[in-house]
């Protein structure tokens, strides 16, 4: 059976507090958030100010899908045009009170950590495409095909627009699922004065 976005869930800034406490719980051992957030007592908080942002952005420049309105699993995508995550664009989707909450260091160490990725992303993929800005399936969930039902809803609508995906992980777990699905490794490089390894990653246009 093809799986498109007919059989997701379209969220609305109504969900955006509950799918970013999901995404909090789906990336606790993430390393890109415990670089961000060291200190685990504040870790919590700080990462759901994060996802709601995340996911804020991917409402007004994107589109965010999940598997149900039960919220088992999310993915946020952006078209390649909005990608880049400018002042005004970040200003729109409420990052400056999040910034504020998150603490200037986190800001800062966010901030460099992005310029950084953002900068292999344009290299690698400076066509048309889309963009896999986060995918997340609450622990309770994992292992029961709904991070397959997400990639492969938004596939067929790429396919069929002959469009190449990109993403980028901090979790090197994430490498082979996403090999699987046809992504190939286009650069794996260590974050600058972090221990946090980037694999870029790259899945080409079909047809």
């Amino acid at each position: 059976m093809t799986v498109d976005l007919n059989n997701l869930f379209r969220l609305t800034k109504a969900q955006i507090k509950p799918a970013a406490e999901m995404l909090t719980r789906a990336f606790q051992d993430n390393p890109g958030l415990i670089y961000y957030f060291p200190d685990e007592s504040e870790r919590k908080n700080k990462s759901l100010h994060y996802f709601q942002f995340t996911i804020c952005y991917g409402l007004i420049y994107g589109e965010v899908y999940a598997t149900s309105p039960n919220l088992e699993g999310l993915a946020v995508w952006i078209p390649s045009e909005n990608a880049n995550m400018s002042l005004w664009r970040v200003i729109r989707s409420g990052g400056l009170s999040k910034i504020h909450k998150l603490g200037s260091k986190a800001a800062s160490q966010l901030r460099s950590f992005g310029d950084y990725v953002s900068s292999i992303h344009k290299r690698h993929a400076p066509f048309r495409h889309w963009y896999l800005l986060g995918l997340g399936v609450d622990p309770d969930y994992q292992g029961q095909g709904y991070a397959s039902t997400l990639l492969k809803a938004m596939f067929t609508r790429i396919d069929n627009e002959h469009l190449p995906c990109y993403l980028e992980t901090q979790n090197e777990n994430n490498v082979p699922i996403y090999q699987h699905y046809g992504f190939k490794v286009v650069e794996e490089s260590i974050v600058p004065n972090t221990r946090v390894t980037n694999w870029a990653m790259l899945r080409e246009q079909v047809g």
